[in-house]
């Protein structure tokens, strides 16, 4: 039994040895050398645009950046240059050890138009035959020209499933009024953005004086110049270079192209904040007439004076208040037109509604903003401002009493010289209350 014993504790003691020794790590080989990325290139003999790049070592993994917006894959590949200029092309190679890369530059000497027939070129910018480039604006007016869905798609395909904007959903936002250039010489893109962008919340930090809309931001923005190249593959990829981006922002500059033909490109693209969402955006071209046309058209703007007898302007709510059009219960008095506004104060101090005109309002002759009200309470603060659509940090406002209770009677505010950047009216009906009180307006005139 004794040496059973001593037998078994040696025994486990070589086992606890030989478990304590470490063990070597696994190893990868040696990764690429030098060598490997010293590639070669050489123009083509069916033309000098075309130039053939071959890497030194056929055994190992190649992928080429092109420099021209284009990309491939292989130890010998082509690659076409349209426009003159010089490009630096990066070679990466890999093993099991690891990837190396180098770069070099080429010069191309003289312009060649017939390289720029790709199908999609053409379709995006109109083709040599055409202007050489071509506007694009988001398609509001059709039902999801803009949504969001799950990354990876799901079997249903590359569809916002989670949600998708109704017509002109976004409207009074940064995002009908932007407009993408795509240029065929040195394709070049420029981003116009009339002074305002739509952006995801996430990105609100990177914006200065962005703020809150419609559930997401505006952001004052400039126009932006840049590049656009196109990345065919198991994917078509349509990649920006600069500042500027296409739609609403969500952190990235690379969307894959879903479809695209003459009068449409439908983009997913993903979400920097979140990468198990996808978003989706719809084009098409700014003289195209789908569905009354896309971009935000003047559908939402209108002139003064504003009444309610024969269409129903469309108001923005804020702060939590509600506004309809109805038949003009209050008649009497000084209004007895058919139809008047109702609007019921929301729950913030600062609640109140806004309608957006076609044109800038010029106070050089005219310079009251004149509404008629009907209030239940006398003494009540109407607090009016005028507003720079594109951006809203350029403002006035002006206070008046409401001097009357359960008539309708006529207030006015003078803006003598105020700029004529202004297209927004702006009303504040019970400004500095929070109580749910309801309102008629009508007749919102300059004067």
């Amino acid at each position: 039994m004794k040496l059973n014993y001593l037998f078994t504790m040696a025994a486990a003691g070589m086992m606890f040895l030989s478990s304590c020794e470490k063990e070597e790590p696994p190893t990868l080989g040696t990764g690429p050398s030098e060598a490997d990325v010293a590639f070669t290139f050489a123009a083509t003999a069916e033309n000098a645009n075309i130039i053939e790049f071959t890497a030194p070592n056929a055994n190992l993994v190649a992928k080429w950046d092109f420099g021209n917006g284009t990309a491939g894959e292989g130890a010998v590949v082509k690659g076409s240059y349209p426009l003159k200029g010089t490009y630096t092309v990066t070679l990466t190679v890999f093993n099991s050890g690891g990837s190396r890369s180098a770069s070099k530059d080429i010069t191309i000497a003289e312009d060649d138009p017939s390289l720029l027939s790709n199908p999609l070129y053409t379709i995006l910018t109109g083709g040599s035959a055409g202007k050489g480039f071509k506007n694009w604006v988001i398609d509001s007016t059709r039902a999801a020209h803009m949504g969001v869905g799950p990354n990876p798609s799901s079997a249903l395909g590359d569809v916002p499933e989670y949600w998708a904007a109704a017509r002109l959903d976004k409207s009074g936002t940064g995002l009908y009024s932007d407009m993408y250039k795509f240029s065929l010489e040195a394709f070049n893109f420029d981003h116009i953005t009339n002074g305002l962008v739509y952006i995801d919340n996430e990105q609100s930090a990177n914006f200065p004086d962005s703020y809150e809309n419609k559930g997401d931001f505006d952001a004052p923005y400039d126009n932006q110049t840049g590049k656009w190249s196109i990345v065919e593959g198991a994917d078509t990829v349509l990649k920006i270079d600069g500042k500027g981006f296409l739609g609403f922002f969500t952190g990235t500059r690379e969307y894959k192209v879903v479809k695209i033909s003459e009068n449409e490109l439908t983009l997913r693209y993903l979400d920097a904040s979140n990468p198990d969402l996808a978003w989706y955006i719809r084009l098409v071209p700014d003289d195209f007439p789908v569905d009354n046309g896309g971009g935000g058209g003047d559908e939402d703007k209108y002139a003064l004076p504003v009444d309610f007898e024969n269409e129903d302007p469309k108001f923005e709510v804020f702060g939590g208040s509600s506004y309809a059009i109805i038949d003009n219960s209050k008649s009497g008095g000084i209004n007895t037109s058919a139809r008047i506004l109702e609007t019921t104060h929301g729950n913030e101090s600062w609640a109140g509604l806004f309608v957006t005109l076609k044109d800038k309002i010029d106070f050089s002759t005219k310079t009251q903003i004149s509404f008629k009200i009907w209030s239940p309470i006398a003494g009540d603060t109407v607090r009016v401002k005028i507003e720079n659509s594109a951006k809203t940090t350029e403002f006035a406002e002006r206070d008046v009493i409401i001097t009357k209770a359960n008539e309708w009677i006529e207030l006015s505010v003078d803006f003598a010289g105020a700029a004529t950047v202004f297209d927004r009216v702006v009303l504040f009906p019970g400004w500095g209350t929070t109580k749910p009180e309801t309102f008629f307006i009508d007749d919102i005139s300059q004067k």
